[in-house]
């Protein structure tokens, strides 16, 4: 009996994955077909931005030339320096992009001994993010967002041992299916891949494999089989599945699982109403984009005809055009009485077509900001003009940064937040944003502050120079403190109030010391407490896979 009862239970659990593999195929091909209506704007797009990650229409052979109808290459070029700016202004390597520091409810006294251990925790996130192939993959994910509009980063655990404990993946939009969630979030994704034998082992040591499929990968190292992964939201948790479709008739399971966070980070440049996938600059700017490959096209047409020209000759029955060669040296026979091979006199014109195409070149670098975000050439700027300058691209950034703050890099810390606190190299307290905050320090956050940081520093010096009953009215410790806030300084750089001196700075730190482990223990049974009660209303009825989630996706 205790046999039949486990060929039952396998027998169940197999119709079980059967059919919620057949209702995840169906919720894919129906999310796939809303997706299809964009290809053919894709694939313009990257046919003259970036021609070497288009193939919406089929997938492009290794080798294969991506770049014949390119005669210019301003959107090439534009699109490489956006991309690499938000590189640069939105998550520089080996720079703190971002911070940890106490949230709005932590009382003064949880503050002053959570901000320490913050900051400390907020190194060693950047630190795994330096370390990890990051900067590779989130400077790929640029890039789509710049032509396509929207980009997809998997955010993976890597095993233990490792130099980082983060694994990141840009997806191209060619792999992926998106999902837009109640909250208007993108968070429910479909992943395509194409692994061979060694890597299916590899991503999914618990799967079983089929033996057709073992065959033809051992005869073949290098074929490769197609895989569909889903992530989507299932309350507070994220289910993930990950099946085998190279026989689309015949899927296997091969994982499944949860996440307490979204693996799949997916953002947009710019969202119009109805739309579940965002717009680009290039989708801007591409009827010029368009126009100027044109006009170099024809530019270059001309241009063979200025250097080779036209020729007429007579019919004489002598000249035959198909034996003459045009090369030094060359004896063109003609009859006599004719004028023999003569030019084409061209009539003079006034070219115009220089002067079409360097404004449609720096229409295309205004549409896709390639004059605004690059370092000013020339001369040194002052203070002020670095300023301005600083406001400006806030100015012009502002609602794209709002958006990718939103649904990029809050989603991301929080991720590297989660993974941490499991391994327990961070405090062991839920980012929430009540209790512990973000403070986003990267340089398109900073600039956002300098305006602030110049209206306190002009209205300090108008004061004092009122005398000395003017000056009284200013508070400067905390002026410094809220300067030194405004420009990302670390917190064990600024005196805390009430401190008089170094010797009384010292013995704070001492009782900090001495007091964090409890305060951090008792933030975490109130932060436990929080999601416990959360989790009894919320997951009751909800029933989670069997099986263990993916080793290399995550938790």
């Amino acid at each position: 009996m205790t046999v039949n009862t486990k060929e039952k239970n396998k027998q169940g659990e197999e119709a079980e994955n059967t059919l919620r593999m057949k209702l995840l195929l169906e919720r894919y091909n129906a999310a796939k077909k809303h997706r299809n209506v964009w290809n053919t704007l894709w694939e313009e797009c990257y046919d003259f931005a970036l021609p070497r990650c288009s193939g919406f229409y089929g997938d492009l052979a290794p080798g294969q030339k991506r770049n014949t109808r390119i005669y210019d290459a301003t959107a090439m070029d534009a699109a490489d320096q956006l991309a690499a700016s938000l590189l640069g202004n939105l998550t520089p390597g080996w720079s703190q992009w971002f911070g940890l520091k106490p949230g709005p409810e932590a009382t003064p006294e949880q503050a002053r001994a959570l901000a320490p251990a913050l900051e400390k925790a907020s190194k060693t996130i950047q630190a795994h993010f330096d370390h990890s192939n990051f900067a590779v993959e989130i400077h790929q994910c640029y890039l789509d967002l710049v032509v396509g509009g929207t980009a997809s980063l998997f955010f993976e655990e890597s095993d233990p041992g490792n130099f980082s404990a983060f694994s990141f993946h840009a997806v191209p939009l060619t792999h992926i299916v998106l999902e837009e969630g109640a909250s208007g979030y993108l968070d429910g994704s479909f992943r395509r891949l194409a692994i061979t034998l060694d890597q299916l082992g590899a991503r999914y040591p618990q799967s079983e494999i089929p033996p057709k499929i073992i065959r033809e990968g051992r005869k073949d190292p290098q074929m490769r089989f197609d895989v569909l992964e889903a992530v989507l939201p299932n309350e507070l948790v994220f289910d993930y599945t990950a099946m085998l479709i190279h026989d689309a008739n015949n899927p296997v399971m091969l994982q499944s699982g949860s996440f307490p966070q979204n693996p799949a980070i997916n953002f947009r440049w710019i969202k119009s109403p109805g739309e579940i996938y965002g717009r680009s600059p290039v989708m801007k700017a591409l009827p010029d984009i368009k126009t100027a490959n044109k006009v170099v096209e024809l530019i270059l047409k001309n241009a063979t005809i200025a250097i080779t020209g036209i020729w007429q000759a007579d019919d004489d029955g002598v000249l035959n055009p198909a034996n003459i060669e045009l090369v030094p040296g060359t004896i063109i026979p003609k009859a006599v009485g004719s004028k023999g091979l003569q030019p084409l006199e061209m009539p003079g014109q006034f070219d115009v077509s220089q002067l079409m195409l360097e404004n449609l070149q720096s229409n295309i670098r205004r549409a896709m900001l390639a004059d605004k975000l690059l370092p000013a050439a020339g001369t040194q700027m002052s203070a002020t003009e670095v300023l301005e300058r600083a406001s400006e691209i806030a100015m012009i950034l502002g609602a794209t940064y709002g958006r990718l703050q939103t649904e990029l890099l809050t989603p991301l810390i929080k991720r590297a937040y989660s993974i941490l606190r499991r391994r327990g190299e961070v405090p062991d307290i839920a980012l929430d944003g009540r209790l512990i905050a973000i403070d986003y320090r990267s340089p398109l956050a900073r600039s956002q502050g300098q305006r602030d940081v110049q209206n306190t520093l002009g209205w300090i010096k108008a004061v004092s120079a009122m005398g000395a009953e003017g000056a009284s009215s200013i508070n400067m410790a905390a002026a410094a403190r809220f300067l030194g806030e405004m420009l990302s300084v670390p917190t064990e750089l600024i005196r805390e109030q009430g401190e008089s001196g170094p010797s009384a700075m010292m013995d704070s730190l001492m009782n900090k010391e001495l007091d964090i482990t409890n305060m951090i223990a008792g933030l975490a049974e109130q932060t436990a407490n929080h999601v416990t009660e959360a989790l009894m209303e919320k997951l009751t009825s909800t029933k989670m896979p069997k099986n263990s989630p993916n080793p290399k996706s995550g938790e």
